[in-house]
């Protein structure tokens, strides 16, 4: 069975990367831009549009029915200031998925698996607004 994530997601353009990037105080604090950026919405969710972990997560979310920000930072001009950053905030060399939940950051693949396991992701889901089921 074949499903169209295009319908699924929220997929911001990389215009709105880079204006919340200049509106970090001019500097291109790539960090504070990820904080901005992480808390438009209840789900949001950083990737790149040809790694298939990205696809994996953003089909977990909207399998269970909630509508994430996708930024896909291979189509922005600065998307590798904010991977680097978003390394930092993880402390690997593989962030990407990154997903934050009602502002706060969840992790990479493994981290959101492991809270989809153990059942704390939904709770989550619902205390940020994303699910109300």
């Amino acid at each position: 069975m074949h499903y169209s994530a295009e319908s699924w997601e929220t997929y911001v353009p990389a215009v709105q990367v880079a204006a919340a990037m200049v509106a970090g105080g001019g500097r291109g604090e790539a960090l504070e831009s990820v904080e901005r950026l992480a808390s438009r919405s209840a789900v949001v969710i950083f990737s790149v549009s040809s790694c298939c972990m990205c696809h994996a997560i953003k089909s977990l979310f909207c399998g269970m029915g909630v509508n994430p920000a996708v930024y896909e930072l291979d189509e922005d001009p600065r998307g590798k200031e904010i991977e680097k950053a978003l390394a930092r905030l993880l402390g690997t060399t593989q962030p990407l998925p990154a997903v934050f939940i009602g502002g706060k950051l969840v992790g990479a693949m493994d981290r959101v698996m492991a809270s989809h396991i153990n059942g704390s992701l939904v709770p989550l889901l619902k205390q940020a607004g994303a699910l109300w089921l």
